[in-house]
């Protein structure tokens, strides 16, 4: 009762957690366990079968076969966007590839600047353009250099956009067709980032942004 309550307040959805305590009930009976700490073992098992769904679980970028790898990061405001672009960067980095970062969020004030500080702080390359420049010319710019220069990857910053906001839902679509235009089956990964406290609006999101872009 005490862990339903928990998971309930936690946002993790009512039929989930229903389902997920029916599924421990049956197992603790099944196991004879009368253990707590036995539980807690259990807990993060069954957590993970109904997280995989009899899925395979892949984390590895998909890579372009020839030519660099755009990787587009999108999702709303403030859910750290840049900073897991500058994660990134440096993981790629220390795998032996040339990493760009193209300022595509010229929206937000200093996030050019903020996107430009990651890239020293890595020490990858960096393109961007001018406050409110339409972000699709930034990308289509930053494109042409990475091509001329044989990067590896490329990653594209994005302006924090509201799922429910349709204009720049549509930016977003402009975005993917100039990528694509300038680079054959890019972007080869959409990631969404999502903040990790965000609970069942984080399942809204996924499908506005999946109508919009391959996520």
């Amino acid at each position: 009762s005490e862990l339903e309550g928990i998971l309930i307040m936690a946002d993790v959805g009512v039929n989930t957690v229903m389902t997920f305590i029916d599924r421990l009930k049956d197992r603790v009976k099944k196991e004879n366990i009368e253990n707590p700490d036995d539980l807690k073992e259990i807990i993060v098992d069954e957590l993970f079968i109904i997280y995989l769904n009899d899925d395979i679980l892949v984390n590895k970028i998909n890579y372009a076969k020839s030519g660099p790898t755009v990787i587009l990061f999108v999702g709303v405001n403030g859910v750290g966007k840049t900073t897991t672009i500058g994660k990134i960067a440096w993981k790629l980095k220390e795998e032996g590839k040339k990493v760009l970062l193209i300022a595509g969020d010229t929206f937000r004030a200093g996030a050019t600047e903020q996107l430009n500080e990651w890239s020293k702080k890595v020490n990858v390359g960096f393109f961007g353009g001018k406050e409110n420049q339409d972000p699709s010319s930034v990308i289509f710019d930053g494109l042409e250099e990475a091509k001329s220069n044989d990067y590896d990857v490329i990653l594209i910053d994005t302006a924090g956009r509201l799922q429910n906001k349709v204009n720049l839902m549509k930016e977003l679509e402009k975005m993917n067709k100039v990528i694509s235009d300038q680079i054959e089956n890019a972007p080869h990964e959409t990631l969404l980032i999502l903040d990790a406290t965000t609970g069942q609006n984080g399942i809204s999101q996924a499908q506005h942004f999946k109508e919009i872009t391959n996520i």
